[in-house]
């Protein structure tokens, strides 16, 4: 649970730390970047809390994820068609589930802890 957390705490602190610019031409790539690394800490999240984490799963996750959405935006260049969008729109929709998966374990588990007779509706999900 603590290395996608340590993770993001760290690219945080060393995004605000150090100041680097990036070019317009790669702000595509960026975007989409940093898209895939939050549907990976997300998607770790929702797993670790339903004890489905493993490391290798988010390690190769982030990098395949990184790798296809910048394929995704240098292909769309090279034709001229904004690609990258099909990327934002897939991560988004992804970031926004799991999300919303991670919310309803902490209100039904710390907020409202139910008996230990009752089903968890998380794994109806």
């Amino acid at each position: 649970m603590w290395l996608p957390l340590i993770g993001l705490a760290l690219g945080i602190f060393i995004g605000s730390v150090l100041s680097i610019t990036i070019p317009m031409e790669y702000a595509k790539y960026m975007s989409v970047a940093v898209l895939a690394a939050l549907d990976s800490v997300f998607g770790s999240l929702r797993s670790f809390l339903e004890d489905k984490f493993d490391a290798l799963v988010l390690l190769t996750g982030f990098f395949t994820n990184a790798v296809l959405a910048a394929l995704l935006a240098y292909i769309g260049d090279r034709l001229g068609v904004d690609l990258f969008l099909a990327a934002v729109f897939a991560f988004g929709v992804r970031i926004f589930q799991n999300l919303a998966v991670i919310r309803r374990y902490v209100i039904d588990r710390m907020i409202r802890p139910r008996p230990k007779n009752q089903p968890n509706p998380i794994e109806k999900i």
